[in-house]
């Protein structure tokens, strides 16, 4: 799917979306994201961006233990326009960028590259290759990446896409430049009760 069908895709999903409850992916409470993050010893001035975050509860978290330096990227306007109404005058504490993350150009680098929605909805090699080039140009040496795709006993498609699913030895092979520190899965169950397994993945950037 060509990257603007792909927005328009999102979009479509979030303009018929009444709630945030109703999008498989939703979490009230991102409890291991929020753990992991703790586990890297960021401290409150920690530049920290969440790719694919959309209307995701993540930032709000973040932002209530004091995080102060907060970026969500997410191919969907609709999708951070709903964020940013949740949060009113709190919405200018954070920076939103739309922008699909295979186009995604900054000239800042981040300590935390957190990722539970987009990696998996990659399927070709060139656009995953492009996707671990990014994540190593705009993560600081030292800092992480935390990633949450699809596990092999997870789903083969989402949202009606197909998806690459991941095992730890798969994660490991496509961020050779970083060093892996752990990885394990965990089932997220869906608002409808639906189940799914995802590979979680916590790697250091060295250099």
């Amino acid at each position: 799917m060509k990257n603007n069908s792909l927005q328009q895709h999102w979009e479509e999903i979030y303009r018929t979306k009444n709630t945030a409850r109703e999008v498989s992916w939703y979490q009230d409470n991102p409890q291991i994201s929020i753990d992991l993050i703790q586990s890297t010893g960021a401290d409150k001035n920690a530049s920290i961006i969440d790719i694919g975050g959309g209307d995701s509860k993540l930032v709000d978290a973040l932002l209530d233990l004091g995080f102060q330096s907060l970026f969500v990227l997410d191919i969907s306007a609709e999708s951070l326009k709903k964020a940013r109404t949740r949060f009113g005058d709190k919405a200018n504490s954070i920076t939103w960028v739309v922008a699909d993350v295979l186009d995604f150009e900054t000239d800042r680098k981040f300590d935390i590259w957190h990722d539970r929605a987009a990696l998996h909805f990659l399927t070709e090699k060139k656009d995953i290759s492009r996707y671990v080039e990014k994540a190593y140009r705009y993560t600081k040496p030292n800092g992480y990446l935390i990633i949450a795709a699809f596990s092999i006993n997870g789903p083969k498609k989402c949202s009606g896409l197909d998806i690459t699913q991941y095992s730890e030895t798969s994660i490991k092979e496509i961020f050779n430049g970083f060093e892996h520190i752990r990885s394990f899965e965990k089932i997220h169950t869906t608002p409808s009760n639906m189940k799914q397994n995802f590979l979680w993945s916590i790697l250091k950037k060295l250099k």
